[in-house]
């Protein structure tokens, strides 16, 4: 490379570099290595803000009819620890959180969007035999994604404490959510549709699927306590609260180790925003009905009357004739 060219290369590099690091600095909540991977991979930054963002969307839709419904998370910085009690919502909430990190960066690489990824290239020309189809297309690659997201998302927790295992415990679990519901899709090729030959790939699975099984989990999350060492009394790992010996979660449990607030008033010590104002059905024996909503608060009435065109009709020639409809409506409030 002839030197003046050298010298623009360094000078772009240069401005790169310093971008990366006025955007880093002014991201709230980072830690210090995730603060170092934003300033080395400003790329990927953008991807994990729109993971950590899916995750939070999809919290927010998981529970949009509960007391808790996420609405307070991401608030302040999608990457800072939100909810204070350890309770099976902060449980959801980092497992939502690191699966998305970890579904943006892997369809990012597939995309060609990030530099240093791109399709797997484990899964390339492999003939699988028993079942005759060989490897094509381009495979997702979980393992990057995961691990992009197991660096970063991770990264957050430095006091040696049992929330930072109850934390990392519910990352992990996310992840393996996603790569356990990794998808296979198949192309056949031959004359006439015939399937001479079939190539597969990996693709992810869409991210609401990932949101209903961790809402399942969620449902029965499990009560943990920490096992400390014995010499220096630091936390070492978890095991299942009220049973003998040290059974521990598994792989994909959620677990928590606070009781949930029931997120009946606003609350900042615990993340409750609490239920006044929030819409409810008088009709629902459900966690939507104004009773359990509402903490037996009572609601409010509000009517109104809806307007819009209907029975609308072409007339020759050459315009629509529409009739004005009505309806009353009654929408219902906690107080």
């Amino acid at each position: 490379m002839h030197q003046p060219a050298l010298l623009v290369v360094k000078a772009l590099s240069s401005v790169v570099a310093l971008g990366a690091n006025i955007i880093c600095n002014k991201i709230p909540g980072l830690a210090p290595r995730q603060r170092a991977i934003c300033q080395s991979r400003p790329d990927a930054i953008i991807v994990v803000g729109e993971g950590a963002q899916l995750g939070i969307n999809e919290c927010q839709y998981q529970f949009r009819y509960g007391r808790w419904n996420c609405s307070a998370l991401g608030e302040r910085t999608v990457f800072g620890q939100e909810l204070r009690v350890g309770s099976r919502e902060a449980a959801f909430t980092y497992a939502i959180t690191a699966a998305g990190v970890a579904h943006a960066i892997t369809a990012a690489c597939s995309q060609g969007n990030l530099s240093q990824c791109g399709c797997d290239r484990e899964k390339q020309g492999y003939y699988n035999q028993e079942e005759g189809w060989k490897w094509g297309g381009c495979s997702a690659d979980i393992k990057y994604g995961v691990e992009f997201s197991r660096r970063f998302v991770d990264a957050r927790e430095i006091k040696k404490t049992t929330r930072r295992l109850m934390n990392l415990h519910n990352n992990e679990a996310g992840r393996k959510v996603l790569e356990e519901r990794m998808k296979l899709e198949c192309k056949c090729h031959g004359v006439s549709g015939s399937c001479t030959t079939k190539t597969c790939w990996t693709t992810l699975p869409k991210f609401r699927e990932i949101g209903y099984i961790l809402k399942d989990k969620y449902n029965e999350a499990v009560h943990v306590e920490v096992v400390r060492a014995s010499r220096l009394r630091q936390p070492t790992f978890l095991k299942v609260k009220k049973t003998q010996g040290f059974r521990k979660p598994m792989e994909t449990d959620l677990v928590y180790i606070e009781r949930s607030p029931n997120y009946c008033e606003e609350d900042a010590a615990t993340g409750s925003v609490g239920t006044q104002g929030r819409l409810c059905n008088r009709t629902s024996p459900h966690t939507d009905g104004c009773d359990l909503m509402c903490c037996g608060r009572g609601y409010n009435t509000h009517q109104y009357t809806k307007v819009w065109q209907c029975n609308c009709k072409f007339q020759w020639c050459c315009f629509v004739k529409c009739n004005t409809c009505s309806e009353r409506t009654e929408v219902f409030t906690c107080k």
